[in-house]
């Protein structure tokens, strides 16, 4: 199957998902494409749109989880859309939103530009960085978001500006919007020593590396935190880590980790995070909101 339009890539359908999300689960897509350029991207929106097709996008899968039963309409991976370019005079560097995020961030050091190092160890692309306003040791999108270049659903263009995108704790506008990330703009502190900025970001991932299981695939943090608290503190003191259904296990190395142990299901997973609720709102009256994105539920 191939579209319509300008695209060579072709549509394919029930291509499973699994392999494309962090957490190694996942069922089959109805349609499925990668596009390799944002023409492709629009294109295959454009496909979508005329058959009134559900649409949903996927970056580096590593904040997903998708339902065993699958996804009905177009899935999209754009971990495809790649590119990098930094403006010297500006001080801004605009990547393409299948970019991964730990790329950027080493390229940026490497140069000796700074402001990017709380970036290194987050596992996603720059789509979903900006979507979801991610953030780690102190750092976040918001703080040096130019511009984010979008497509809607028809194909159409839209340049948006941070006062625009609403940005807060893991969120943003783009969430609920039906405008698609194409690229994002950041601006960072050129002039930096590239040894001493590499090492600080060498050693921030190093942290991460040491303190999260990335031993075994996992879908990042599952939940937000609830400020001033924080998830994993809750979950830990509930005696919840090491905690288990199926092969989905709360992490006996980060408690607001869920890692499969081996042939899991995303319905395992699933159910893990909804006792995982329960536990926390009846011990502490605490509702735990998801930051994990998980699709095909409801």
């Amino acid at each position: 199957m191939s579209l319509d339009l300008h695209t060579q890539t072709p549509i394919r359908s029930n291509v499973s998902l699994a392999g494309l999300t962090s957490m190694r689960v996942g069922g089959a897509a109805e349609y499925f494409i990668s596009p390799r350029t944002s023409l492709e991207l629009a294109d295959s929106l454009v496909w979508a749109s005329s058959r009134n097709l559900p649409i949903t996008i996927i970056g580096a899968g590593s904040n997903l989880l998708i339902s065993d039963q699958g996804l009905a309409g177009l899935v999209i991976c754009t971990r495809h859309l790649r590119g990098i370019e930094f403006d010297e005079q500006s001080g801004q560097v605009t990547a393409a939103s299948g970019e991964p995020v730990a790329r950027l961030a080493m390229q940026a050091a490497s140069r000796g530009w700074a402001g990017f190092e709380w970036a290194v160890g987050i596992p996603g692309t720059v789509g979903g960085l900006v979507v979801m306003n991610a953030g780690a040791q102190g750092g976040c999108a918001a703080d040096c978001v130019v511009s984010v270049q979008t497509v809607n659903l028809t194909g159409e263009p839209k340049l948006i500006y941070p006062q625009d995108l609403d940005f807060s704790y893991r969120t943003s506008a783009l969430q609920a919007s039906s405008q698609l990330v194409t690229e994002a703009t950041f601006k960072l502190q050129t002039g930096g020593d590239p040894e001493a900025i590499a090492a600080d970001t060498e050693a921030k991932l190093k942290v991460r590396h040491t303190t999260q299981p990335y031993h075994l695939p996992n879908c990042g943090s599952v939940f937000r935190n609830p400020l001033p608290q924080f998830a994993a503190r809750l979950i830990q003191d509930a005696g919840l880590k090491g905690y288990q259904i199926g092969n989905a296990q709360v992490s006996e190395l980060h408690a607001n980790f869920i890692v499969n142990l081996g042939n899991a299901k995303a319905n395992d997973i699933f159910s893990l995070i909804e006792h995982i609720k329960t536990v926390i709102s009846d011990r502490y009256g605490v509702v735990l909101e998801t930051e994990v994105k998980m699709i095909g539920y409801f």
